[in-house]
């Protein structure tokens, strides 16, 4: 059925490699589907230069001096006119070494993201578990668009984090995410998460077509969209400076793909293996022994970093 003159435009913009963000957006926005009274139009990024999946380990670091300084990589055209009015953008991404996957930075470079302007957007991420240095580079790009966040959802890996540094790596490398060993949980999120956020398009639902104009506030408090684990502030702080400083040296000896490069990142690659095993376990450790004495703090900086949809639950029950 077409839309009436009055049905809200939604556009949603997403890259997946791996096909677990494809499917956690195509839960998401579901429930708009079936809505006369909204127009729902998908465009998925495509990068001029394929990424492959699974990776090649040395080709899996080598992008990510340019996605921790965001150089944008060249996009194919996108399935929609820039110049066309949407009243609200669903923009949905990877996490990259702590910044947004390449391909998303590709198109918020790019001329088709003037779509942006003066938009209200929705950020979905699905990533292991740390994600709140790639959503504030996000922000700044899309305040740099004209464009203001109304909401952020984040659907993370719930193994635990020391299985997730063996699981992650593994579905990355040989495109394996089943559970193994009777010890390792299955990577990535669970199906149960994607499927649990076809809420918030059921929220949606209830709220855009009644709504005059685009919206200017959340529509997606009350719903868990987003729980912000205190541990994880300190330790991307640490990891998002070891990625400028290497990323730094690394743009310097050489452009991606050059020999040069890609001797550098084996020695990059011992020096990463030894901060997981010595440092970040010496960090978590220093966290927690300061913890009670930084608890109030740290849950403030939590709540702030959750805005603005917040992890409250109190209208879960409506839209599960």
């Amino acid at each position: 059925m077409a839309p009436s003159h009055a049905a809200k435009r939604v556009l949603v913009v997403y890259y997946s490699q791996t096909g677990q963000l494809t499917r956690a957006v195509q839960s998401f926005v579901a429930p708009l589907r079936d809505c006369p009274d909204i127009e729902l139009v998908d465009a998925a990024i495509v990068p001029r230069e394929p990424y492959r999946f699974p990776w090649r380990f040395l080709d899996f670091l080598d992008v990510f001096p340019e996605s921790v300084y965001l150089d944008p990589p060249a996009i194919a055209p996108v399935a929609f006119d820039p110049d066309e009015h949407f009243d609200l953008i669903i923009l949905a991404y990877q996490v990259w070494f702590l910044s947004p996957s390449l391909p998303i930075t590709g198109f918020l470079h790019s001329d088709a993201a003037r779509v942006l302007a003066g938009r209200p957007v929705i950020t979905l991420i699905a990533c292991r578990n740390m994600w709140l240095t790639a959503e504030a580079k996000v922000i700044a790009l899309l305040e740099r668009r004209g464009a203001r966040l109304i909401d952020n959802v984040v659907l993370i890996d719930r193994g635990p984090p020391w299985s997730t540094f063996i699981t992650t790596p593994r579905w990355l490398l040989t495109g394996r995410k089943d559970a193994f060993w009777k010890i390792f949980p299955a990577a990535g999120v669970s199906a149960a998460d994607i499927e649990g956020a076809a809420r918030f398009g059921r929220a949606l639902r209830g709220a855009l077509p009644t709504l005059q104009g685009a919206p200017t506030q959340s529509l997606l408090r009350g719903l868990g969209a987003v729980h912000v684990d205190p541990r994880y502030i300190a330790s991307e702080r640490i990891g998002h400076r070891s990625f400028l400083l290497w990323g730094r040296l690394l743009r310097r000896i050489g452009p991606p793909g050059s020999r040069p490069r890609r001797v550098a990142l084996v020695f990059y690659a011992a020096f990463l293996a030894t901060m997981i095993l010595t440092v970040l376990p010496v960090t978590l450790a220093v966290a927690w022994l300061l913890r009670p004495f930084l608890s109030g703090r740290l849950r403030a900086a939590a709540q702030r970093l959750e805005a603005p949809s917040g992890s409250n639950c109190d209208r879960c029950g409506e839209f599960l």
